[in-house]
């Protein structure tokens, strides 16, 4: 036997869902949004632990820096299991033009790859691309580089001054993600090819990594445990941390795009407010019959509660399935063009998850009114009055905790529940602002009315109305645009700094490797292939040398006890300097550099940041290991360094005197034109052929594009919350579409023209869509000038253009809202629209 709660439930929904149609749309929207963002982050975690052994290039990878492995280390190593040796060092490739590029230079061992295989064009395999034949080695080389260089396969060109063949176009490296970012082309060739050009020679800034293949059935900690033991200063990481840093990005950008799914969630939560409203405003007769008849207001709520909760299973049904597709035409469309490998399928959690959101989302927006329904007494509805005041209920009640479980689950879900708590408290905060806005921009259209005339007059008084769009749509359009308009702001900003003040402010070239010996004379070379005098606001060399930081105060340092985010200089080597003139912009912020003749006691300059991460202060005693040995040194100045900017940005920076007599190599920095730089790199080629040259310029064209395809992804995600706002708005029209038919025909009898009535219901919805999208753009700016300046540390730029281009949106598609109800209150004849009450 059914319950009599369902029973009725069921015979009203024979009805159809006509009145539910914008509740289901807006459900549906924010939980494909959500579902989508989750299922394509899992696909791409899936597909880095399918393809884990591949990307490391074995089950561990040992690497150690400006040091190769000890003979005792190699046969230690070797007798873990199979292993793979390799190289890698930057070096300049010069073809017989004279043309020249930096590439990203690596050595193979005879053994690679353990693992995945090598895509090549022109050989058969990775022995076959690097052997020498005819006293010449070969090499694999990517397209790029043959572009840039002007060659062709078979063609011979140096790397440093190694002279090597071009046997193969380099495809694809199994490992190559595990490595990172490189800042030229690859070249891979032989271990020995890359021994024999001097590339290892002590000093230089090379890495040496060691790939094992354990045998079967070993333990992946009691090789890591065995690795410890052979290998000191070692970086070890196994296959199940074969990628880090992308895993760690494909976390944040799946909270940050699901983030946005769920503030189109918040937003359609007022759709899904006003279809509830609406429908139960449409059963006013019935719900009144019932209580006349002697049915207790739990009834009546229970046989709302199931149509409600029914349809809001099927909206989330729509949006699962919706979410769940998306990832699968993604990876149809764009999977072999995919730079992370992927394995698009259907993913049970990511579902789950978006489910819960959507149910929790449906509860907390609905229940309040199911509440006002119950709580209302029969004459009231027979009155058609269901507008009585919220009153504390169960109703109510469940609706709280629903809305506290929704922030919860997001918080609990994501990646960095203290940055989640922010946003969410930052969306209900902007949420309560809006809607205030909305409630307050009523009450000033009430008060202007009175000064109005005409078309203008009748829009101010329906924004004054009881059902004004001012507050039922308001709030959700406002929080679409902003989330557009941060969305918009943040990637303006970011992107000028990388196209336009980047290149202002950071050196167009890098120069590594230039022997200190020789400093000089490479000096003068760079200034005449400039053409010009170098002077310090142009042109800046120092020293470089890389080690660790070992001790604070007297005690050795371990990186654990330091948070994760200020741990980069304590757990690996770091660049350092000996530099005895006060630095341009040395960016002081307590102490005093010392003089340029000082000879006394080792004395540190350190970055803010490093020192904050472990308490250092002015007077501090710091232990370096540099060069094979211990360097104890007095902190002397704290300093903000620039990271990219044009000056001395070396995160420590000794007195000369501490590595006197060191043999050190130098960086250079220089400012120069496009022409400048094809010249210098040229000319460098004859005289310094292992200094490297680095062209910042590429490297920030480069990062502006990946910049844009990422910034288009997340445009897209933001404008899911802005169609959120537009179906409220549509929901708000449809639920006055009966009032407004009603209203439009009462101002034709009192003699109003079609003209009249078209115009004031475009003023009053164009308002609306100018209100909310203002108070959008100055919460968008709100929450992207911290982003911006305090997360990024950029320069602060205003996209006036998007700005006004998101001002216009909104109030031209609330204004067309406005026109769309005009046009369905007069598509009736008056005479008809007034007899039907």
């Amino acid at each position: 036997m059914m319950p009599l709660s369902l029973r009725f439930a069921a015979r009203e929904l024979r009805a159809g869902v006509r009145g539910f149609r914008i509740f289901l749309a807006c459900l549906a929207l924010g939980v494909a949004a959500i579902a989508a963002a989750g299922s394509t982050a899992e696909a791409f975690r899936q597909g880095l632990a399918g393809q884990a052994r591949e990307i490391l290039g074995g089950d561990l990878s040992v690497s150690t820096h400006q040091r190769r492995f000890s003979p005792g280390e190699r046969a230690g190593l070797e007798q873990l299991g199979r292993v793979a040796w390799a190289v890698g060092s930057k070096a300049m490739a010069e073809a017989p033009s004279g043309e020249r590029r930096l590439v990203e230079l690596r050595g193979v061992s005879a053994g690679y790859p353990l693992a995945g295989t090598v895509g090549l064009q022109g050989a058969a395999s990775v022995a076959d691309a690097v052997a020498v034949r005819d006293g010449v080695a070969g090499a694999a080389v990517e397209a790029a580089l043959l572009e840039r260089l002007h060659l062709k396969l078979g063609d011979r060109f140096l790397v440093g001054n190694e002279p090597v063949v071009a046997r193969a176009i380099l495809l694809q490296e199994p490992d190559r993600l595990s490595r990172g970012f490189a800042l030229g082309p690859r070249v891979l060739t032989s271990l020995a090819t890359v021994e024999k050009g001097g590339f290892l020679a002590p000093g230089l800034p090379f890495a040496e990594t060691a790939r094992i293949a354990l045998p079967p059935g070993a333990s992946l900690e009691a090789g890591k445990a065995a690795v410890g033991k052979v290998v000191h200063g070692r970086r070890v990481r196994d296959r199940n941390d074969a990628a880090p840093g992308i895993r760690r990005m494909i976390d944040q950008l799946e909270y940050f795009l699901g983030f946005i799914g769920l503030a189109s969630l918040v937003a359609g939560g007022l759709g899904v407010f006003g279809a509830v409203s609406a429908y139960l405003e449409v059963r006013k007769p019935a719900i009144a019959t019932l209580k006349a008849l002697g049915a207790e207001g739990a009834l009546v709520r229970d046989i709302y509660l199931a149509q409600i909760g029914l349809l809001a299973a099927l909206g989330v049904l729509i949006g699962l399935a919706a979410g769940a597709a998306a990832p699968l035409a993604l990876g149809a469309l764009v999977q072999d063009k995919l730079p992370i490998p992927a394995l698009f399928a259907v993913y049970p959690w990511p579902l789950v998850k978006a489910a819960a959101f959507g149910l929790l989302s449906a509860a907390a927006f609905s229940l309040a009114p199911l509440g006002r329904a119950r709580a209302t007494p029969p004459a009231s509805l027979f009155r058609s009055d269901l507008s009585g005041s919220l009153r504390l209920g169960p109703e109510i009640v469940g609706a709280a905790i629903a809305a506290v479980g929704l922030a919860a689950l997001a918080i609990v879900t994501a990646p960095t529940p203290l940055a989640a708590g922010l946003m969410i408290g930052g969306v209900a905060v902007s949420f309560g602002l809006l809607w205030a806005l909305g409630w307050g921009a009523a009450v000033a259209a009430g008060r202007l009315r009175s000064g109005a005339h005409g078309p203008l007059r009748i829009g101010l008084a329906n924004l004054a109305g009881p059902h004004s769009a001012a507050r039922t749509a308001a709030p959700a359009i406002g929080l679409g645009v902003a989330l557009l308009a941060a969305v918009v702001l943040i990637q303006s900003s970011l992107l000028r700094q990388v196209s336009e003040i980047a290149p202002r402010t950071a050196p167009a070239l890098v120069f590594t490797d230039v022997p200190g010996d020789r400093a000089q004379a490479f000096d003068a070379e760079v200034a005449r292939a400039f053409g010009r005098r170098l002077t310090s606001d142009t042109y800046l060399r120092a020293p470089f040398v890389s080690g660790r930081i070992s001790g604070v105060r007297g005690t050795p340092v371990d990186a654990r006890t330091i948070r994760e985010s200020e741990r980069w200089a304590y757990d690996n080597d770091v660049s350092m300097s000996a530099i005895g003139p006060e630095p341009p912009s040395s960016g002081i912020v307590q102490g005093h550099w010392w003089p340029a003749n000082y000879a006394g006691p080792p004395l540190l300059a350190m970055d803010v940041d490093v020192a904050r991460a472990t308490d250092v202060k002015v007077g501090d005693t710091i232990t370096l290991s540099v060069l094979g040995r211990d360097i104890d040194a007095r902190v002397a100045v704290l300093r903000k360094v620039e990271f990219g900017a044009f000056g001395a940005s070396f995160p420590l920076v000794l007195t000369p005197s501490a590595l006197a007599g060191a043999d050190l190599r130098h960086v250079a920095i220089a400012k120069a034109t496009k022409a400048q730089e094809a010249a210098v790199t040229r000319a460098l080629g004859r005289d310094f052929p292992d200094v490297n040259v680095i062209s910042v310029r590429e490297q920030l064209e480069a990062a502006t594009d990946l910049f844009d395809r990422v910034a288009l992804a997340v445009r897209g995600a933001a404008a899911v919350a802005a169609l959120a706002g537009l179906l409220v708005l549509a929901g708000a029209i449809a639920a006055r579409a009966r009032a407004r038919v009603r209203e439009a025909a009462i101002l034709k009898v009192l003699g109003a023209s079609r003209g009249q009535i078209l115009a004031a219901y475009v003023l009053e919805y164009g308002l609306v869509g100018v209100i909310a999208g203002a108070a959008g753009v100055a919460l968008g700016y709100a929450a992207a000038w911290p982003v911006v300046v305090k997360v990024f540390q950029a320069h602060w730029s205003m996209d006036w253009a998007g700005v006004a281009a998101l001002l216009a949106g909104a109030a031209v598609f609330a204004g067309l809202g406005g026109l769309i109800a005009a046009f369905q209150a007069l598509s009736k004849r008056p005479a008809p629209a007034l007899r039907a009450d």
